[in-house]
C-alpha cells in the first residue's frame, strides 16, 4: 500500500492494530492458563472479552471509512508476544510468574495505548468524528486495563513475589 496522505497512513495503522488485536486474542488464553492468581486470571479473562469487542469496533471503523477489515502483520505485537511466551517457559515461582505476566501484559497495553493514541490523532485531524469516537473508546479501555494491572501488581502480586 502506498502512503500518499494521512488517510492512507490511518488505514495502514488500523490494519496493523487489527492484526495486533487478533494476536492478543490468541495470546491471552495462554496467559490465563499460566497465572496462579485468581484476580489476575479474572483480569485477563475480562480483557479477552474486551479485546473481542475492540475487534468488532475496529470492523465498524473499517466500514465507516469504506475499507475491508483486514490486518497487516503487526511485527511489534508479534515480538512482544514472543517475549511473553519465552517468559512463560521459564521455571519460576508462581508469584514471580504472575508478576512477569503482568509485565508482559503491560507491554501489550502500552503498545496499544500508543497505537490507538496515534490513530485517534489522525482521525481527529481528518475530521472523522464517528471514527474518532470509536477509537477513543478503545483507547480509554486500554488505559483502564493498564491501570487495573498496575493496581493488581502493586497491591497483591508484587508483594507476594517479593517474599
Amino acid at each position: 500500500m502506498k502512503l500518499n496522505n494521512l488517510k492512507d497512513l490511518l488505514i495502514h495503522e488500523l490494519k496493523d492494530i487489527y492484526n495486533a488485536e487478533q494476536q492478543i486474542t490468541k495470546a491471552l488464553p495462554k496467559m490465563i492458563k499460566a497465572t496462579s492468581s485468581k484476580q489476575l486470571k479474572g483480569a485477563f479473562e475480562d480483557h479477552l472479552s474486551v479485546t473481542e469487542k475492540q475487534i468488532e469496533r475496529l470492523e465498524q471503523v473499517f466500514d465507516l471509512i469504506g475499507e475491508k477489515a483486514k490486518g497487516e502483520k503487526c511485527k511489534a505485537m508479534e515480538g512482544i508476544i514472543r517475549e511473553a511466551d519465552s517468559m512463560m517457559s521459564e521455571k519460576a515461582d508462581a508469584n514471580v510468574m504472575d508478576a512477569a505476566l503482568i509485565a508482559s501484559a503491560q507491554r501489550v497495553e502500552h503498545y496499544e495505548i500508543a497505537a490507538y493514541g496515534t490513530v485517534c490523532t489522525y482521525a481527529k485531524q481528518l475530521g472523522m468524528t464517528d471514527v474518532l469516537d470509536l477509537l477513543h473508546q478503545t483507547l480509554e479501555e486500554e488505559k483502564q486495563t493498564d491501570e487495573q494491572l498496575t493496581m493488581i501488581a502493586e497491591q497483591h502480586i508484587n508483594i507476594k513475589a517479593e517474599k
